[in-house]
């Protein structure tokens, strides 16, 4: 499909209802990253809004949060819960320090998380999770699932793999940001399950039957992952999906949508329902209107 056709497809989902309950409040950031609120409480997922240009990929330079972006888009009404981390590639990991330093709260995720928190001075805010372990964060229960990156070089190989061991923030170019352990995280609450997955590939045996009410698939890496949809809808058994991680990483908010090259959003749907034709798919706006 051509970028016009995934453009437009995009503008249809973003009319479909998510059906919420009443007082949540679920925004996307862009890329995989997320703000969640609820009764005055906001978790975090992924933020990631200090875009790294393609440029600095072939730079020695750190990247390293960008404080006005994080003050302007990772902001909060009331009390934070927590920052949630699926893994440590720099589209997903960048801005977790600064949002924890600016809102005095824990970050949960992998070792790796712990290691980029310590080299900030602040691992003694990093949480190592334990996997499918209820968290109760607020209003927020919350378990980290067993997941896996898809293997986007060629089919072959998950980009940067590995724990991040830099030894510290002058190294720490966006190849240095290591994938780590990769989640998948539920959240409950106000009666509903959001399952977060924040790239195409998952652990079949890690992933147990239980419905969610929306999923929150990542489907940029859809494409080199055999029978994506197939192996996951039957297990989470969705109301709504909503496609995510398909926007330029590279390009910074403030400067209009441009989507991942091939990532076909006008096909999603298909692919979906020939899997199950109860769920629908639909799409949220990025914080910047774009």
């Amino acid at each position: 499909m051509s970028a016009s056709a995934d453009l437009h497809a995009l503008r249809t989902f973003e009319t479909t209802p998510l059906g919420l309950p009443a007082g949540l409040e679920l925004e996307w950031l862009g890329v995989a990253g997320y703000r969640l609120t609820y009764q005055g409480v906001t978790l975090f997922v992924d933020p990631y809004v200090s875009r790294v240009p393609l440029r600095a990929m072939v730079s020695r330079r750190p990247a390293l949060p960008d404080p006005a972006l994080v003050e302007r888009y990772l902001s909060a009404p009331g009390e934070v819960a927590g920052v949630l981390v699926g893994h440590t590639h720099f589209d997903h990991a960048i801005d977790v320090p600064a949002v924890v330093r600016r809102h005095g709260c824990p970050a949960y995720g992998s070792a790796s998380l712990a290691r980029l928190m310590a080299l900030h001075g602040l691992r003694e805010r990093a949480v190592v999770v334990e996997p499918r372990r209820r968290y109760a964060l607020g209003p927020f229960t919350v378990r980290f699932i067993p997941s896996r990156h898809s293997k986007l070089l060629l089919g072959l190989k998950v980009p940067f793999a590995g724990p991040l061991s830099c030894e510290d923030l002058h190294g720490l170019t966006p190849r240095a940001y290591r994938c780590g352990a990769v989640y998948a995280l539920r959240i409950e609450v106000a009666g509903v399950c959001l399952y977060h997955q924040g790239s195409a590939d998952l652990d079949d045996l890690a992933l147990a039957r239980e419905p969610v009410d929306v999923f929150l698939a990542g489907v940029a890496g859809r494409g080199v992952t055999r029978r994506y949809w197939e192996r996951i809808l039957p297990k989470l058994d969705p109301r709504v999906v909503v496609p995510t991680h398909y926007d330029d990483f590279f390009r910074p908010l403030g400067a209009g949508l441009a989507l991942v090259r091939r990532v076909d959003l006008a096909g999603v749907p298909d692919e979906v329902r020939a899997v199950s034709e109860a769920v629908t798919v639909a799409a949220l706006p990025r914080v910047d209107g774009a």
